[in-house]
């Protein structure tokens, strides 16, 4: 054989070789970009876009409000040079615009307004009052709306009010402050829920009205809830205004405080953490108080995983335009700069779900979406008064759908027995009958007064059995120990797709279980599974009062300066504690990176007590107060010190 030859075909082998191995390499590794991108639209000079409201109009153009008060008209959005028009002006903070009857309507802080162009000339000449609300002029009585209900009603959320020293406590100042309002188009008003802490997140799902709320106190972590007349969604700052006769709200503050004492101040007395008796906002309305309307939330959205500060929900409706989730739920997150999805159902008359990352990497926080005339998503941001992963100051942007089908977990259903996962493509039927390739656990949050909560009571679900149905696209799981009133998250992390041989884009879901439904067992042959649960992403492990989850050291520690803190160590615990949702190490985020905390050589004694008891005033250049982490235990705070005081010397 003529070597020289030989030698070329061996090459050409290696290099054919080589490109198949980059290509199998590519399709193990998508990305979000290969399925949505994000297209950045042009934004004149001069015009400082910071989104508070934003919606289609029925020609075609889009209409954005700023949070400074402008409201412009988008024409030929989809060219190059769109064209702005500024069509209202002077208004106060507007934090949200709807459409109805050839009108856009309007929520200012302290009214509900009509905008009307009475000449024609594309300019409002008339700003009239549907209704106007009691302001007290604190800073934080944002008002978001207005949606528009199926009787043509405009439903308008306020959050709380929060104070100087003690700015992480909510206050309702004055009447229907945390709460909702259904108003009429003739301008009648009517309390409708109350129990809302930051409600920027509003929306209707199948025609009833859902709301999202942040993680702060009271509140363990962000969550959408189906609202209900006469409902209390957990913060009880608006009771204040319960007893008045127009409202419909049973729930009184003093009820709350009976099982759940707030105490002065619980962020100067750590052992108030610790000795608390655990309560959930959902043993509250099941056991506690069953008839008194609390709502515990249809879907948790995982703090530091799905994001940090709820904001916009909508509906597809594009009927497959933008993807497989047709009918589906979009949430935005405003600190993480990302969309998040939710797979809602109806157990017995009540809603329950999972929610699933999907799209992150947008310019600035997620504030609004809406559908645009082409079935892509419109997305509008702002970071201003709470900081953002995404860098610049504002945005607007197109979230478009490249006709590819990704990988994922369509939805999460619950079962007698356990979950059914249906897959957007057919799964590798080998890996979705193994159940080692599936991690299951459930946990929940705490309902206090402290400023969020971690997962507590974390439990290990076994998974016994598994079954692919035929198309490949279901797969009925059987789990042990199942529990009401809690998240279960799933995680099928080593099932691949049967064509391309790929991993799930997303591979957790977390569903909220508030009710199991009747039905029959699967007839599936259990097994005893091998995989030994994993502490990776966030550990739950910490029950409630274990020593773990206290912050009172219980005798003689080594000297944490002493200790050494690998990089692998500290990226565990920053995300168990839910730390890298608004910090990074090396970038700014939310909070000021790592690196930068490490160049200010504070000692780790410091660093714990700056971590128990932040000082904001130690970083004018963010907007975003850090919460005080108290509840997180003393030997991870110690090794987190450690580890960024031990970045200064790197």
């Amino acid at each position: 054989m003529n070597i020289q030859r030989f030698t070329h075909s061996l090459k050409a082998c290696f290099i054919i070789g080589l490109l198949c191995c980059q290509t199998v390499l590519a399709q193990k590794a998508p990305t979000e970009n290969d399925y949505y991108k994000i297209v950045r639209m042009a934004i004149p000079e001069g015009i400082t876009l910071e989104v508070g409201g934003l919606v289609s109009l029925p020609n075609g153009d889009v209409a954005v409000s700023t949070r400074r008060g402008d409201v412009y008209i988008i024409e030929n959005y989809l060219s190059s040079k769109p064209t702005y028009r500024k069509f209202a002006s002077g208004l106060h903070e507007i934090l949200g615009l709807a459409y109805k009857d050839g009108y856009l309507y309007c929520a200012q802080r302290g009214e509900l307004t009509k905008l009307v162009d009475q000449n024609g000339d594309g300019k409002v000449d008339k700003y009239q009052t549907v209704y106007s609300w009691p302001i007290s002029g604190h800073y934080h009585e944002y008002s978001f709306g207005p949606k528009i209900g199926p009787d043509g009603s405009f439903y308008v959320t306020g959050n709380v009010g929060f104070g100087n020293s003690d700015w992480w406590a909510g206050k309702s100042l004055v009447p229907w402050r945390g709460w909702t309002m259904k108003i009429s188009a003739d301008g009648k008003m009517e309390p409708f829920a109350a129990g809302m802490r930051s409600p920027c997140g509003i929306g209707m799902v199948d025609g009833e009205f859902f709301y999202g709320d942040n993680q702060g106190d009271w509140q363990g972590s962000g969550f959408i809830s189906h609202v209900e007349k006469g409902d209390f969604l957990g913060h009880p700052a608006s009771l204040k205004w319960a007893d008045r006769p127009e409202s419909p709200v049973k729930m009184r503050k003093e009820m709350v405080f009976a099982q759940v004492d707030p105490k002065d101040n619980p962020f100067v007395k750590p052992e108030y953490v610790k000795n608390e008796a655990m309560t959930t906002i959902y043993e509250l309305g099941k056991k506690t108080y069953p008839n008194m309307g609390i709502k515990s939330p249809s879907v948790w959205l995982p703090h530091g995983i799905m994001g940090v500060s709820t904001s916009e929900i909508i509906t597809d409706e594009t009927k497959g335009e933008f993807g497989p989730f047709a009918g589906q739920v979009f949430v935005g997150d405003q600190g993480m700069s990302k969309i998040d999805r939710v797979f809602l159902e109806k157990i017995n008359g009540k809603y329950q779900g999972a929610s699933f990352e999907f799209r992150s990497g947008f310019r600035s926080g997620v504030l609004r979406m809406a559908w645009g005339k082409d079935q892509q998503m419109l997305v509008g941001g702002t970071n201003r008064g709470w900081g953002s992963v995404g860098s610049e100051d504002f945005g607007l942007e197109r979230l478009v759908y490249t006709g590819k089908i990704p990988f994922e977990m369509k939805a999460i259903r619950a079962m007698v027995d356990g979950f059914e996962i249906e897959f957007t493509q057919p799964a590798n039927k080998k890996l979705a009958e193994d159940v080692n390739k599936y991690e299951v656990f459930n946990y929940t949050y705490k309902y206090h007064p402290v400023y969020g909560s971690p997962m507590v009571n974390r439990q290990d679900n076994a998974v016994r059995g598994a079954k692919l149905s035929e198309d490949g696209l279901r797969v009925r799981l059987v789990i042990d120990g199942m529990r009401e009133g809690y998240v279960h998250a799933i995680k099928p992390d080593g099932v691949l797709s049967a064509q391309e041989n790929i991993p799930l884009l997303h591979s957790s879901g977390y569903y909220t279980l508030n009710q199991i439904p009747a039905g029959e067992k699967a007839n599936i042959p259990l097994v005893t599974p091998k995989r030994k649960p994993s502490k990776d992403v966030i550990d739950a492990g910490e029950k409630a009062n274990t020593p773990d989850n206290q912050t009172k050291e219980a005798g003689p520690k080594k000297t944490a300066s002493k200790q050494v803190v690998t990089d692998k160590e500290a990226m565990a615990l920053l995300t168990k504690n839910t730390c890298l949702a608004c910090h990074k190490v090396n970038e700014r985020a939310v909070g000021p990176a790592y690196t930068e905390i490490a160049k200010r050589k504070y000692s780790v004694a410091q660093l714990i007590s700056l971590i128990k008891e932040p000082k904001p005033q130690n970083w004018p250049d963010f907007a975003t107060p850090m919460a005080p982490m108290s509840h997180v235990p003393q030997k991870d705070l110690e090794k987190i010190a450690t580890w960024i005081h031990a970045l200064g010397n790197k």
